[in-house]
């Protein structure tokens, strides 16, 4: 029984090793968790180049993905599409996220992150395939901290960047701010088979510029996130919900647009609580 479960595992950590390669994890730690502004990363080829390929060749067109998931218009998140149901996955796109998710690929999560006990969220919240059209961005913000019902803390995000080709020019770089989201720290450009990874916390602020691909292209991602059941060092306790920030160049949607989409949600909050009374 044991040896037919660790032969198992064997095949298993095999197969990873060959869709994603086995990185320094070791050598790779000491610059991810000194990183400034806060511990992150970004791996150039992650995947093995046919699998990425194969993934995205498999990405739906926006179009459709529109139809089958959940699209934003709101003053801080707008044009971006995100599918989150992993059985509307094509097979490819599926095996990515099985992989993410796998006992082996966790374990080298945490060597490289110095945070133990590292879990996939199995119902992807607000993970999954990301899409987003020309026009579209996405503010700096951090994202939320815990997940109640299921007694989770948010502590890592992988994204996955499946565009080929990408022009630099098109925009839709990816973001880390510091915590007064007064100066960028690095901006990575969303090119194929690049990964980044942070770890997030109240501070990890980031965003993406906007989208100027052509008409016909779109900005494709993956995201993964994870998460602990242990509460992360410091933390004070509250549960927050993702908090965006303008950057210093945006004045007026800091000071005007952000509180009216702030006070519509409020609103919209309250008036399901008053639903869910009645």
């Amino acid at each position: 029984m044991k040896r037919a479960l660790k032969a198992q595992l064997d095949v298993e950590t095999t197969m990873i090793d060959a869709l994603i390669p086995r990185f320094d994890t070791d050598k790779l730690a000491s610059s991810y968790q000194s990183a400034v502004p806060f511990p992150h990363i970004a791996i150039s080829n992650f995947l093995d180049d046919s699998f990425a390929r194969e993934v995205a060749e498999s990405f739906p067109s926006l179009e459709d993905v529109q139809a089958m998931g959940r699209s934003f218009k709101a003053v801080n998140e707008k044009g971006k599409t995100q599918v989150t149901d992993s059985a509307l996955f094509p097979p490819p796109i599926l095996r990515l996220h099985e992989l993410l998710a796998s006992p082996e690929f966790l374990a080298r999560l945490s060597t490289l992150t110095g945070i133990p006990n590292l879990l996939a969220d199995p119902e992807m919240v607000g993970g999954g395939i990301h899409e987003t059209g020309p026009r579209g961005h996405l503010d700096v913000h951090v994202d939320f901290n815990y997940i109640e019902k299921r007694e989770l803390h948010r502590r890592l995000n992988v994204l996955i960047y499946f565009n080929d080709p990408w022009e630099d020019d098109w925009g839709g770089n990816f973001e880390l701010w510091d915590k007064t989201v007064s100066k960028c720290h690095a901006s990575v450009s969303p090119k194929f088979n690049q990964m980044c990874m942070f770890t997030t916390s109240d501070i990890s602020y980031h965003g993406v510029t906007a989208v100027k691909c052509p008409q016909g292209q779109s900005r494709k991602s993956f995201a993964a996130y994870y998460y602990t059941k242990e509460a992360p060092e410091n933390w004070d306790g509250n549960a927050s919900n993702t908090i965006f920030k303008p950057r210093p160049e945006e004045k007026f949607k800091g000071q005007v647009l952000m509180p009216l989409q702030s006070a519509k949600y409020r609103l919209r909050q309250m008036v399901k609580r008053l639903i869910g009374r009645s």
